[in-house]
């Protein structure tokens, strides 16, 4: 078995991930570094550890939906100390980590697991999988402005692809709109409006394809449902 998908299928990570940490140096086989992506490994007999733990694969997969709060780290260790999503977590006896990334100043729905695999096809641009956010401003957009964000802007280098936009509410000089796109690039619905000269005053992710956000509190956390699980892990 490939080394990256003994250790996304034992939790460490999705296999893009893995790749990266098996570059670091930080994956030991037989107590000897190994660096070479592709490296296979015999799940029988070698004995694998990362950052000097061993791993092995689950027997049973965990996934977690977390409504993150604002000023948390997507990371599993931040080397400037900040809180991380990690911390919001309850005690568990299976390491997870994050399916995707919030922005520290981004809110909302959040998945954890440790099967590596369903990770990698829910980030995966090929499968575009719809994610809904809720974004204010403050004014109102145009209809230009709609225009414009709807059917794709430069973010710097980068073209984002069509969009939906619908206005939610206003109140207080600001506008709450839905977006929804399917990609996930840095920052990206912040730079879309930055593009038209609209700084994000809020923005918050109510759903992840068919994963809805609801009424889970922030800072909260639950297991999917039976019918969740097997959406995800069905794409």
């Amino acid at each position: 078995m490939r080394l990256n998908k003994f250790m996304a299928m034992s939790g460490v990570d999705s296999r893009r991930k893995c790749d990266e940490i098996i570059a670091s140096g930080r994956v030991r086989i037989n107590a000897r570094v190994v660096k070479k992506l592709g490296t296979q490994v015999n799940i029988n007999r070698d004995i694998v550890t990362v950052d000097n733990k061993p791993i092995r694969i689950k027997g049973n997969f965990v996934y977690l939906m977390l409504n993150k709060p604002l000023g948390t780290v997507t990371t599993l260790r931040d080397p400037q100390h900040r809180r991380t999503v990690m911390d919001c977590l309850p005690r568990l006896n299976q390491r997870v980590f994050p399916v995707g990334r919030l922005d520290y100043n981004t809110s909302g729905l959040l998945l954890f697991t440790n099967d590596g695999d369903t990770a990698q096809k829910l980030i995966h641009p090929s499968f575009e999988i719809d994610k809904k956010y809720l974004v204010t401003i403050t004014g109102t957009l145009s209809e230009k402005e709609i225009d414009i964000l709807s059917n794709g802007v430069d973010i710097g280098g980068f073209v984002t692809s069509p969009a939906s936009i619908t206005l939610k509410n206003t109140a207080h000089g600001q506008s709450t709109y839905e977006i929804i796109i399917h990609e996930g690039k840095n920052r990206q619905i912040r730079r879309m409006f930055e593009s038209i000269n609209r700084p994000v005053v809020a923005l918050k992710r109510v759903a992840f394809g068919k994963l809805v956000l609801g009424d889970l509190q922030v800072g909260h956390t639950r297991e999917l449902t039976k019918e969740e699980i097997k959406y995800i892990t069905s794409l």
